[in-house]
């Protein structure tokens, strides 16, 4: 296949899958505007490494791995430093203090370890098929089980432990 039609291959790939690429994203940063950034610069690196696609079938697991590659260089490069305005604050604060208020699933996946993460994410929030996540990180299918097995007992101890409170 030669340059053009590779480049057209992906442009038209992109356009069919570009919602879920930006819900993949948005599961990694956490933030509107982070997940367009996420996923323009995404497509800026596909189009950039074009020639790295050896063959156009795996164009769907090439693609993840870029867009998760790419979120997470982001979420490294920003250590997840986050600003609230103090307006926000206060509308936030209820007065009432509520013993669940920590247990959310995703301040409990975001707390996970990147590795772990990354393999929870694409399992349940992309519904992607073990192979497909051994593929997309680049890890064999066995590492891939381990992670998501320990990625569920994490949760699972830190959602008890957050309702025990």
């Amino acid at each position: 296949m030669n340059k053009t039609d590779l480049g057209t291959n992906i442009a038209d790939f992109v356009m069919q899958n570009k919602e879920k690429y930006y819900r993949l994203a948005y599961q990694y940063v956490q933030n509107r505007d982070d997940a367009l950034d996420v996923v323009h610069d995404a497509i800026n690196k596909a189009f950039s490494n074009m020639n790295s696609l050896k063959n156009p079938e795996y164009i769907r697991t090439w693609f993840y791995r870029i867009v998760v590659n790419t979120a997470l260089d982001l979420l490294r490069k920003r250590k997840k430093l986050i600003v609230i305005d103090d307006e926000i604050l206060s509308n936030l604060d209820t007065g009432v203090v509520d013993k669940y208020e920590n247990v959310d699933l995703n301040t409990a996946i975001n707390a996970l370890p990147e590795q772990y993460r990354s393999v929870v994410i694409l399992r349940y929030f992309e519904d992607l098929k073990l192979d497909d996540i051994a593929e997309i990180l680049n890890e064999k299918v066995s590492t891939v089980k381990t992670r998501l097995y320990k990625a569920l007992q994490i949760l699972r101890i830190d959602i008890i432990e957050e309702v025990n409170k």
